[in-house]
């Protein structure tokens, strides 16, 4: 009888830990199966986040300040490409300098002009001339060709000059000048202004006139 009562208990005991080690299995196999769960549920979120479209509502933060910036170059740069660069005001400036240079030092179209009077003088005398008529003809006239022709550069220089101090004031407002182009300009204007005053003194005979004859 003893032994009998004692092997129903031990049956009775394993038949208990059977039946918990079967309840720890099963606890544990769902905890994992909820947990394989969740994991795909996050990889699914994750991915549907990624793929998903972006909020109409929502500002897109990296292309706007970067299409502003763009803009803003681009606006600038146009604005700067359609304004005045000065070349064509440098340009004169330099041009009226030279040729109040020309005016002061002659050219060859003086030079030819003065020849040409000259020949035309000879032409017109002969050796029976008396020596005021010879030397008119034949010096004062070429001379007063090269004054001409000095004093026709010295004013279109003078006039180049001008229009570009001018230029400015019928331009784009608020572009200043360049200072070089101002003092191009002014160097030009104050040239011819020397040159023409030189001509006219030199075409009326005032300064360096022919010799007297009498």
């Amino acid at each position: 009888m003893g032994t009998k009562t004692v092997d129903e208990t031990g049956v009775k005991t394993d038949e208990r830990k059977t039946d918990e080690r079967k309840t720890d299995e099963a606890t544990e196999a769902a905890a994992s199966t909820e947990a394989a769960e969740a994991t795909e549920a996050s990889e699914a979120a994750e991915e549907a986040g990624t793929d998903a479209p972006d909020d109409p509502d929502t500002p897109d933060d990296t292309d706007t300040p970067e299409d502003a910036d763009v803009t803003g170059k681009t606006d600038g740069t146009d604005g700067t490409e359609a304004g005045p660069t000065g070349v064509g005001q440098g340009a004169g400036a330099v041009v009226s300098a030279g040729l109040g240079i020309v005016s002061l030092t002659g050219s060859w179209v003086g030079t030819v002009a003065s020849a040409r009077e000259s020949l035309m003088g000879q032409l017109q005398t002969s050796s029976s001339s008396d020596v005021g008529t010879l030397i008119e003809k034949g010096y004062g006239n070429a001379w007063q060709a090269t004054a001409m022709w000095g004093g026709i550069f010295a004013l279109v220089a003078l006039i180049v000059g001008v229009v570009v101090l001018a230029r400015p004031a019928f331009g784009a407002p608020g572009r200043p000048q360049a200072p070089w182009i101002k003092s191009v300009a002014w160097a030009g204007v104050a040239l011819g202004v020397i040159g023409l005053l030189l001509a006219v003194l030199k075409y009326t005979d005032v300064l360096l006139g022919l010799p007297a004859t009498g």
